[in-house]
């Protein structure tokens, strides 16, 4: 039980590095595709200058020759470039320029700062004429290719988007699944427990007829109280109970004068209570159940010898329970570990006492549970913040 932890968190590095390498190789090969894409258009721009030389050339050309040349020219309808002298002054004839918004050729300033982008980009083409002249063909990436540079990175974050949805759905599947399998253990416990405990009622009802007065009888009543109350808790897990108690006081303190006849004298057991009424909603039963699993944690932490501290106080709009003890203490790890269903550091424990705590006191009374300061050797404390009534 106790490796669990240890083989899930190897499973989910696992799981990690096969999708970190995954998404990595998918960019590195959507940037190998973008390389290629970027050299094919560079070599079409190669064509498309070569043509544009071929076509001034004096010499007599056929007219098949011809068409090509044009077919070439006008085949280019998703790269930008324009034909400029040596100086790079533009020239502005039909077909000098492709895939260039008017309005930029309509404004010279506007014009000479894409020419000068352009040649950030790449090494414009050069074209010999046949006067002896020089031109220049420069480019620019197609809107296609533009947009494909970001792909990668739209890619990543799909992916991590997507990965974190899964995380997440799969978390709450795996929450929903333990919180069915923890209802259902207490209930089935709760009506395991009934059967017997129905029977010692009827047999005390029996013994009291026969010695009404006998201490031994009061005591094992107090005792079958005590079980009814155990299997009305482990009844009540799995459903949403009913917050119809308010006054704090009197059920930490009642919980106190229960347990402090039940634990060792050599513990010394305090209890520190506002001298005022505190009001919070609360489910009387499942909320003495949590104290009393902290209480026995404390007990268990110093080994039966030690001093324990239960108190109750107020800050800002919460009220705070604490369970302090100078037992053992946990280490980093077990104090990470400690509310995680099944996790125990007892060798007899079942680890379900602080998860159903944590249960209790999340889901059912919207609060929080906590290890507020824990120290090897030094003891623990443990803090339950609950909303106070306004």
């Amino acid at each position: 039980m106790k490796n669990r932890p240890l083989l899930s968190r190897i499973n989910n590095f696992f799981v990690f590095a096969l999708l970190t390498v995954v998404v990595v190789g998918l960019i590195v090969s959507s940037n190998f595709l973008i390389k290629n894409l970027r050299e094919k258009e560079a070599e079409r721009i190669k064509v498309f200058a070569t043509a544009i030389r071929i076509l001034q050339d004096n010499q007599q050309k056929s007219s098949e020759t011809q068409e090509l040349l044009f077919a070439i020219l006008t085949e280019n309808d998703q790269i930008p470039s324009i034909l400029t002298d040596e100086n790079k002054q533009p020239f502005l004839f039909e077909g000098s320029s492709r895939n260039i918004a008017k309005e930029i050729l309509a404004n010279p300033n506007e014009l000479n700062k894409l020419i000068t982008k352009m040649e950030s980009h790449y090494d414009p083409f050069e074209i010999e004429v046949a006067n002896g002249d020089k031109q220049l063909v420069f480019y620019d990436n197609s809107e296609l290719l533009n947009n494909l540079r970001y792909y990668p990175y739209f890619l990543g974050l799909f992916i991590l988007a997507y990965l974190l949805f899964s995380f997440w759905f799969l978390r709450t599947i795996k929450k929903t699944d333990e919180g069915y399998l923890w209802a259902g253990l207490a209930k089935e416990t709760a009506h395991q427990i009934g059967t017997p405990l129905s029977s010692m009622i009827g047999w005390i009802e029996i013994m009291k007829l026969d010695n009404p007065d006998s201490d031994g009888v009061h005591e094992i009543e107090k005792d079958i109280e005590r079980l009814r109350t155990i299997s009305e808790r482990f009844s009540k897990i799995g459903s949403v109970p009913e917050l119809n108690d308010r006054n704090f006081n009197e059920t930490i303190q009642e919980n106190y004068d229960y347990l402090k006849t039940r634990i060792s004298r050599k513990i010394n057991f305090t209890l520190n209570l506002p001298t005022y009424t505190v009001l919070v909603p609360h489910n009387k039963i499942l909320i003495s159940w949590v104290i009393e699993n902290l209480i026995k944690n404390a007990v268990d932490a110093m080994k039966g010898e030690g001093s324990i501290t239960l108190s109750v106080f107020e800050r800002n709009k919460n009220i705070l329970i604490e369970v302090k003890d100078n037992g053992s203490g946990m280490t980093k790890q077990q104090s990470i570990n400690a509310f995680k269903p099944g996790y125990s550091t007892k060798k007899r424990g079942w680890g379900l006492g602080l998860s159903l705590a944590r249960r209790v006191i999340h889901e059912y009374h919207n609060g929080d549970i906590k290890i507020a300061q824990t120290e090897v050797g030094k003891g623990t404390t443990f803090r339950i913040i609950l909303k106070k009534l306004v």
